[in-house]
């Protein structure tokens, strides 16, 4: 799916496009898989910015952010980080999974998140002044992330918020079938073993299957596979390694995928 094929799920794009005219940092928070990265990146090509992105890790630091001076040719000469390379090039900066990082490592970006709009390299003894068109935006799943991790209230409060989940049925389906090729009917059925899934959640206590696991999915379904086939290799298994779970996650799939060719 391109960003010309975009499904939005409320007032997210004109929300997006109002705090970038405003020159405001974003935070999308929503289960995984449905649509954050998606979002970024129909934006970027609305707003006609490039977008770099920064996959946020426990072993994140500042430098890794921002550069560190390196060895090149027997000189020691200073290497922007990819937080520095997108305030100058005044890009669209995403951190997604943004709560997996440090602390200490996200510090950097409070100088870019207020009305300074200014990045300070102190290594480098380098000031510098983002651009109009630079853009923070970040992404996080509050809902399953880890007890012991989480962002501070005055991190989060740096941010427009746009909460963001799962499309409703039907247009989830067309999201599929769209990217996928399969017919619609087929669609539906994988969207409805999603959403028993989903509903099921609290009792199975595992992250739900996202659209982006429908997709999977509905591609190896366009390759020949049956849709029980798919389902389970792409829907189920990455769910849970328990016997006992995985069997009543079949159940349920067998019964959404009810009238479909289900042979192995």
């Amino acid at each position: 799916m391109t960003a010309k094929t975009y499904f939005s799920n409320g007032n997210e794009v004109r929300l997006f496009e109002q705090a970038y005219r405003q020159r405001l940092p974003v935070m999308l928070t929503g289960p995984t898989g449905c649509g954050k990265t998606r979002l970024v990146e129909h934006m970027g090509a609305l707003l006609g910015r490039p977008v770099v992105t920064i996959s946020c890790h426990d072993d994140l630091t500042s430098a890794d952010l921002v550069g560190r001076f390196m060895v090149t040719g027997g000189d020691v000469v200073w290497t922007d980080g990819p937080l520095t390379r997108a305030v100058k090039e005044g890009a669209i900066c995403y951190l997604d999974e943004v709560v997996e990082a440090r602390h200490d490592s996200l510090a950097v970006l409070h100088s870019l998140t207020d009305h300074r709009r200014t990045l300070y390299l102190d290594r480098a003894g380098e000031v510098v002044v983002a651009p109009d068109t630079f853009m923070l935006v970040c992404s996080y799943n509050p809902a399953y992330r880890s007890s012991l991790k989480d962002l501070k209230p005055s991190f989060r409060q740096r941010f427009v918020t746009l909460p963001m989940s799962y499309l409703p049925p039907d247009r989830e389906a067309e999201v599929i079938a769209a990217e996928t090729g399969i017919a619609i009917h087929v669609a539906h059925r994988l969207v409805n073993c999603a959403v028993a899934i989903r509903t099921a959640d609290a009792a199975f206590h595992f992250e739900p299957p996202s659209t982006r696991v429908l997709v999977t999915a509905g591609h190896l379904i366009a390759a020949g596979a049956s849709e029980l086939d798919a389902a389970e290799a792409c829907i189920l298994a990455p769910l849970s390694s328990d016997g006992a779970i995985t069997d009543g996650l079949r159940e349920i799939a067998v019964a959404t995928l009810a009238g479909a060719d289900t042979s192995s």
